[in-house]
């Protein structure tokens, strides 16, 4: 009679235990990760010389697709290690959702990336995705100068073609 007693205490906590996950997974929340970086060559994209930026400031805008209307924001800072993840609410199928930069946290790291400054999120249980964390590109900020051993980095990516031109003190790549 015990064991049986067992057996059916056993049972009812996992379908307790089923029960709850269930619920957790039918919730319409969200963990937004990524990571904010320092492009310390100026060549917009990440290399072994990049750095990833503690304090930086993020935010997650969801848009309404027909007006542009700004629906759902929530902002965030980097970590120690420059990762962030910011918690979403609800579902956002029918919005366009990007991760922005705000602010850099290092002033010799600030000048915004065009394409590198936003990352698009999808936030809907609909698109097959059975987890509730969702993963943008990385963001980042350009230093002001390229580091002097970047010339070094981009031969080991396979660059055989470049020049450094001065352009009003600020080095920049150039590929050719």
């Amino acid at each position: 009679m015990a064991k049986n007693f067992q057996a059916a205490a056993v049972v009812a906590a996992a379908l307790c235990l089923a029960s709850l996950l269930s619920i957790a997974h039918c919730s319409d929340h969200f963990f937004v990760e990524g990571k904010v970086y320092c492009d310390t060559c100026r060549v917009q994209f990440e290399t072994k010389l990049s750095e990833y930026m503690p304090g930086a400031r993020v935010r997650l805008e969801c848009k309404d697709r027909k007006v542009g209307q700004v629906k759902y924001t929530v902002e965030g800072e980097t970590d120690a290690t420059g990762s962030y993840k910011l918690p979403v609410e609800g579902e956002h199928e029918e919005e366009i959702c990007e991760i922005k930069l705000l602010k850099s946290s290092n002033p010799d790291c600030s000048e915004l990336m065009q394409g590198r400054d936003r990352a698009r999120v999808l936030l809907t249980k609909k698109n097959g995705v059975s987890t509730a964390d969702r993963f943008a590109n990385s963001l980042g900020f350009m230093k002001k100068e390229a580091l002097p051993n970047c010339a070094d980095v981009l031969r080991a990516l396979g660059f055989s073609s470049y020049c450094l031109r001065e352009k009003k003190t600020k080095r920049k790549w150039a590929f050719g």
